[in-house]
C-alpha cells in the first residue's frame, strides 16, 4: 500500500533590502519606519511581499522604490540569502529573500507604501543596540555586513560606493568605513593602482581635501559588472582587511 503524499508547504515570500552607503566617512544603512503592524513604529529594512509572477530582484527594486522614493537603483544589487519561514514573523510562516545593495550616497526622496519614514542610519547605531530593528532584520544586516566586507577583499565592488569617477582617497574611505579600520594611504594607493584591470586613470584632476590636485580614477572595463553579471576582474592579490 502506497504511503500518503505529504502536501507541499505554502507560505508567503517577501524580499528585504540591505542598502549600504558611506556618508561622511561612516557606513550607513537605509531603514524605514513601519506604518503598520506587526512592529508598527519600529525601524526595519525596506521590503515587502513578492507579487505573483514577479522576479525576486524586480521585487526588491520595486519595494525599495515604493518605500523610499528611489526610482533608479544606483550601485550593485545582489541576492544575499533566504531566512525562515518559521519563527521570524508573528503573522505566521513567511520566507524572506534578502538582497544587498552597495551604492553611492543617494537622497531618500519620500517614504511610501507601508513606511511612515525612510532615512539613512549609521550602522554602528544598530550594532550597539541604539536602534532596534523589527523582525530578524538585525541578523540579516549582520550577514550583509560580512558579505560586504568580504566583497571588498576580492572584488572591485568597493567602487560601487563611489560615483563614476573618484579619487584614491575617496575609495580608501569606503574600505575604511566598511571594514571599520584605518588603512595606510601609501600602501592602499599602491595596491589599488597596481592591481591589473581594476582602475584606470581618467587623466583628469580634482582638488584634494587639502587643496592639492588629486587624480580621478574610474573602474576599468573588466571590473564593471554588466547586465546582472559579475565583473570579469577580481583583485589578485586581494586587498585584505586587517585581522585582529
Amino acid at each position: 500500500m502506497a504511503e500518503p503524499r505529504t502536501a507541499p508547504a505554502r507560505f508567503p515570500v517577501t524580499v528585504d533590502v540591505v542598502a549600504l552607503t558611506v556618508r561622511d566617512g561612516t557606513l550607513n544603512v537605509l531603514l524605514i519606519t513601519r506604518l503598520i503592524d506587526p512592529f508598527r513604529g519600529q525601524p526595519a529594512l525596506p521590503g515587502g511581499f513578492v507579487l505573483a509572477g514577479e522576479e525576486l530582484l524586480d521585487a526588491a527594486g520595486r519595494e525599495l522604490a515604493e518605500e523610499t522614493g528611489v526610482g533608479h537603483l544606483p550601485g550593485h544589487l545582489e541576492q544575499l540569502g533566504s531566512y525562515g519561514p518559521k519563527g521570524r514573523d508573528p503573522r505566521g510562516d513567511v520566507l524572506t529573500v534578502a538582497h544587498l545593495l552597495l551604492a553611492p550616497d543617494f537622497p531618500v526622496l519620500a517614504a511610501g507604501s507601508d513606511a511612515a519614514h525612510a532615512a539613512w542610519y549609521p550602522v554602528r547605531k544598530v550594532m550597539n543596540g541604539e536602534v532596534k530593528l523589527a523582525f530578524d532584520h538585525e541578523r540579516i544586516l549582520r550577514d550583509a555586513l560580512e558579505r560586504a566586507k568580504a566583497k571588498l577583499e576580492y572584488s572591485p565592488l568597493g567602487a560601487a560606493f563611489c560615483g563614476k569617477e573618484f579619487t584614491i582617497a575617496q575609495l580608501r574611505a569606503v574600505y575604511e568605513a566598511v571594514w571599520g579600520t584605518r588603512l595606510d594611504p601609501r600602501n592602499f594607493h599602491r595596491k589599488a593602482t597596481g592591481t591589473p584591470d581594476f582602475l584606470e586613470d581618467t587623466g583628469r584632476m580634482t582638488a584634494g581635501d587639502a587643496g592639492r590636485p588629486a587624480a580621478l580614477y574610474r573602474l576599468a572595463e573588466a571590473a564593471r559588472p554588466a547586465a546582472g553579471q559579475p565583473a570579469r576582474a577580481v583583485l589578485n592579490p586581494p586587498l585584505m582587511r586587517p585581522r585582529d
